[in-house]
């Protein structure tokens, strides 16, 4: 009984959201939108311009779009540490790691040598 319980409710969550959908798409502000996001796509495409050329474009015709941008991305994101991969030729292990805190990176150096570890970095 608990799957028909589930159909039926999935049923009328379907329709309501037709429903919405339909009165959305007889939103005259939307219909605006979509022709002006369907002529800008049509824009980059004759340009051949991606979504990040644009934003480069308007940032240089309107500063403020670029200081927006900045505030929101230095606002806790900073650049990723890059990928190290170290090989033991010992075992033959992997270990991927982006920071030097590794728990098998530890124990090869405490069994093998920090500096006999730091040669298995692989370019």
């Amino acid at each position: 009984m608990a799957k028909i319980n589930d159909y039926y409710q999935k049923k009328q969550l379907m329709e309501k959201l037709a429903a919405e959908l339909e009165q959305l798409e007889k939103d005259q502000a939307l219909k605006r939108e979509l022709e002006f996001e369907k002529k800008v796509r049509g824009l980059m495409k004759e340009y051949d311009k991606s979504p990040k050329d644009v934003l480069q474009i308007l940032s240089a015709i309107d500063p403020s779009i670029t200081a927006a941008k900045a505030e929101t991305a230095s606002a806790g994101s900073r650049p990723k540490r890059p990928l190290k991969i170290y090989k033991n030729p010992h075992t033959g292990e992997v270990v991927k790691t982006r920071g030097g805190n590794h728990k098998t990176l530890n124990e090869w150096r405490d069994k093998y040598g920090k500096e006999a570890v730091q040669g298995w970095l692989q370019d």
